[in-house]
């Protein structure tokens, strides 16, 4: 990462009700695991919260909002997105 670099912010927050059953999940990881093969990215789920965030790369919003829709756990309805773009601005020398 570097300044002026542009990155999409996905947050994912569970849909109340549902359960994501471990085959869905799975398919998931993967799907995260694919993606971060192909483009910088940053992933993590939230400490003693249904959701998590993922921070990647992508050529524009509509490029990265179908990778957030192709996500198993969104296509499923187990979870909602937020998607932004994001400009970093700044970054730690350390």
């Amino acid at each position: 990462m570097k300044q002026g670099d542009k990155y999409f912010v996905r947050i994912d927050r569970k849909v109340e009700d549902t359960k994501t059953d471990k085959e869905t999940f799975d398919k998931h990881i993967e799907y995260v695991k694919k993606l971060a093969a192909q483009t910088e990215l940053y992933a993590g789920g939230f400490a003693g919260v249904p959701g998590g965030m993922i921070i990647f790369a992508a050529s524009d919003l509509a490029s990265a909002d179908s990778i957030c829709k192709n996500d198993p756990v969104i296509a499923g309805g187990f979870y909602r997105y937020e998607l932004e773009e994001w400009e970093l601005l700044m970054t730690s020398p350390v």
